[in-house]
């Protein structure tokens, strides 16, 4: 997808994001808040893409120190608009490169996020940033789906989302299996008119996202199908792994 980077997600999303996700997404925020903050036990806390805070404000809430990084600043004004978010210290750039002079007991990356970084390069660039900024003993934390590719037909994938009198949803997907990447246009067409939003994000397995934990200099600690920290299985269909530098 031409011209697809870092800020991309940010800029195209900002103005829609909270009613999007915000309310489909309360149970998540909810025990992603409560797992992370026993994680933190009161120590300080990086969140990596911490787009309009819709965890952070929580955790700032229940009175932790809690920093961002962040490559959208559309993102960051709608998380300066909500209560508590002018007090969050925020760096805007890649998350993958941006160098802070602090460190962290805790840092944490959710949502699928580390998939927006559309390249193993930059992937694994991002693993070795977090390990570059944790305290000894520290924590980095990361959720994404486990990839299922089983709705892909010769490398497509069409669904639609809703069709109605006066409007209709699709979604398109285009996988490619050498890069690990999909480029998806989710088409809302309506008397209106027609609005298009792109998405590209490159997916990694759990194996391999160990794989770069290990080239961080980080290892394994634990691996939950979700944050109520139920067990991993064959058949989860996402997972939050823990990781602490190696010999900690």
């Amino acid at each position: 997808m031409k011209n697809y980077g870092t800020k991309t997600f940010g800029e195209i999303n900002a103005g829609r994001y909270d009613a999007l996700y915000e309310e489909l997404m309360a149970k998540e925020t909810h025990d992603s808040v409560e797992t992370l903050a026993e994680l933190a036990q009161g120590g300080k806390i990086l969140e990596l893409a911490i787009g309009t805070g819709r965890v952070a404000l929580p955790l700032a809430a229940r009175g932790l120190t809690v920093h961002g990084i962040e490559a959208s600043k559309e993102m960051v004004a709608n998380l300066r608009e909500k209560p508590g978010g002018s007090t969050i210290t925020v760096e805007i750039g890649d998350m993958s490169k941006v160098r802070l002079n602090d460190t962290f007991d805790l840092i944490y990356l959710v949502f699928n996020t580390i998939f927006n970084l559309t390249t193993q390069e930059a992937q694994v660039r991002c693993f070795q940033n977090a390990a570059r900024h944790l305290n000894p003993g520290g924590l980095f934390v990361i959720e994404t789906v486990v990839p299922d590719l089983s709705g892909y037909v010769d490398g497509q994938r069409m669904k639609g989302s809703w069709a109605r009198m006066d409007s209709a949803r699709l979604e398109i997907a285009i996988h490619d299996p050498i890069l690990q990447t999909v480029q998806f246009q989710r088409i809302v067409i309506s008397e209106e008119g027609t609005q298009m939003t792109p998405h590209f994000m490159r997916y990694a397995w759990p194996s391999e996202l160990d794989l770069m934990a290990q080239l961080a200099g980080l290892e394994r600690r634990e691996r939950w199908a979700w944050w109520d920290r139920s067990p991993f299985t064959a058949n989860s269909k996402s997972h939050v792994t823990v990781y602490a530098q190696v010999g900690q």
